[in-house]
């Protein structure tokens, strides 16, 4: 008996504060502390059945009366390319990618700070120090890893052309993931703000479910979709997908009252 209490977690819920995405309303969150003494398939679990990661909390919307946010996931082996995705893929072809480690850097941490100044500078985000983004980053109980997408190195003049130095390419997209025992969720992502023509927040899902199919892995989480909300249209495009519903994951399309 005394086991299972300890193995299950505790659960509680914040005060209402005003809610980020639908104007007027105001939104609590379930949440639970994740630890290296829960058993890895409860934490699992948790993931898989609706609920989101930030550092070594997992939490899920418990507001009055709304239930605007739908938990998303795409199918990846139904996942077909169209022509404007080709178009994002072909456009970044030329990046560099690698999975690193949940290992902050001060680099990551200039482009996270780019990005939300100039794409978030209101939100709960806008406040995080470099020791924040360290913590976002490895802080984590599960299977966390960063992609790093790198772009072609800047031109250099004969003046900087310094023999035995290795010019870097530049960062310019970040995405924070934890691999699931089903799939790929993703926590983060963060680009350079000023780079327009690579749509590279949509190249960066792209990117996940290729690599979530090649390692077998059936879904990759979006987190929350909520209808009325602009913010979050652009994840309906990444069909098909299943929704989080009071049934069950249930196939898009085949949902009512949402």
């Amino acid at each position: 008996m005394s086991e299972h209490k300890v193995d299950f977690p505790q659960f509680y819920i914040t005060t209402a504060q005003p809610c980020p995405y639908l104007p007027g309303r105001q939104e609590r969150k379930l949440f639970t502390h994740l630890s290296n003494g829960r058993p890895s398939a409860l934490v699992d679990n948790l993931l898989k059945g609706g609920f989101r990661r930030s550092q070594n909390i997992a939490y899920t919307p418990y507001c009055d009366g709304c239930k605007a946010c739908v938990p998303v996931r795409i199918l990846v082996d139904e996942f077909k390319s169209g022509r404007t995705f080709k178009r994002v893929a072909k456009a970044n072809s030329d990046l560099k990618i690698e999975r690193l480690g949940p290992v902050p850097t001060s680099e990551q941490y200039s482009l996270f700070r780019a990005y939300i100044d100039q794409r978030h500078g209101d939100g709960g985000m806008a406040d995080m120090s470099v020791l924040d983004y360290a913590m976002m980053v490895e802080d984590s109980v599960v299977n966390t890893f960063l992609t790093e997408y790198r772009g072609a190195p800047e031109q250099t003049t004969p003046d900087d052309d310094i023999s035995g130095i290795d010019v870097q390419n530049p960062l310019i997209g970040v995405t924070l993931s934890d691999r699931l025992s089903d799939g790929i969720s993703l926590v983060y992502s963060f680009f350079e703000p000023d780079i327009i023509s690579r749509s590279l927040g949509t190249y960066m899902i792209l990117d996940h479910v290729k690599l979530a199919r090649k390692l077998g892995l059936p879904y990759v989480y979006l987190g929350y979709w909520i209808k009325d909300s602009t913010k979050m249209s652009y994840k309906t495009r990444f069909g098909p997908q299943e929704f989080l519903t009071s049934d069950g994951w249930v196939r898009a399309g085949r949902v009512t009252g949402i």
